[in-house]
């Protein structure tokens, strides 16, 4: 999300804590999102593609679906081992490795665009984008992306954070108002926003699956300990059993940015 702090004050963030949850019950972005990047460019078969910060390679294994070489980094061990996994699971072939976006294991000018999905924030932007630029060919691009709910349009997505809080009062990933950049701050200096967008989608969810996805939060499975993810999960249960049908939708906006590197 953009303006959401990387950080939540006197907590520290794993997310190979909550690599099951994140593996069996985040989703991605929809099919949307990669048909208007591949109008723009990016994602086509053939292309190389280095999906940084890519968790259990959600964005990663996407591209390899669509004739995509990618290679995707994270510097989670777990995550990475779910996404090998998975990608296992599917014969796909993604190379993955754990490394930080600083420092990518890969050669000079090797791929055609690099992504970062809900991932920037927590780069350190100069540095990122120093290594971005030399593994990027001629004429690549950086895509940014993000998948997140609202809270302020949605009853549910409003609920459940407020349940987090109450298990988690430093989480500062909440009350996230929606608004999309033309122009990310960071990249003021550094890159040049080449082409934009964002669409609202709704997103199906079981109780069950939201359960799951809410534990895979960073406000909840990559902070707090097991016994409180446990607290939490059951007040969730409770509350879904009150507020929402076996079945429901949960109101997404995602948003892409591409950028020629300065």
């Amino acid at each position: 999300m953009h303006e959401v702090p990387a950080n939540d004050p006197g907590r520290a963030i794993d997310w190979s804590l909550t690599s099951g949850d994140y593996a069996a019950h985040r989703p991605g972005p929809p099919a949307r999102l990669y048909d208007l990047l591949a109008l723009l460019g990016v994602g086509t078969p053939g292309q190389r593609v280095l999906d940084l910060g890519t968790g259990t390679g959600l964005l990663a294994r996407e591209f390899a679906r669509r004739g995509c070489q990618v290679s995707g980094t994270d510097i989670a061990a777990g995550q990475i081992d779910a996404a090998r996994q998975l990608a296992q699971a599917e014969g796909l072939d993604v190379d993955f490795s754990v490394a930080p976006a600083e420092s990518c294991p890969h050669a000079d000018a090797s791929f055609d665009a690099v992504t970062a999905a809900q991932c920037w924030l927590y780069f350190d932007a100069d540095r990122a984008l120093a290594e971005v630029k030399r593994v990027l060919k001629p004429g690549g691009v950086l895509v940014t992306t993000h998948f997140s709910w609202l809270p302020q349009a949605d009853p549910i997505a409003r609920a459940s954070e407020e349940l987090v809080l109450r298990f988690n009062p430093a989480w500062k990933g909440a009350h996230w108002e929606g608004r999309i950049p033309s122009v990310p701050p960071w990249s003021e200096s550094l890159a040049a926003v080449q082409a934009m967008f964002w669409f609202d989608e709704a997103v199906p969810f079981t109780r069950e699956g939201w359960r799951g996805r809410m534990r895979a939060c960073r406000g909840v499975g990559a902070t707090l300990a097991p016994d409180e993810v446990a607290a939490f999960d059951a007040a969730h249960a409770a509350l879904l059993e009150e507020l929402a049908p076996p079945a429901f939708t949960v109101l997404h906006r995602i948003d892409a940015h591409l950028f020629r590197p300065l």
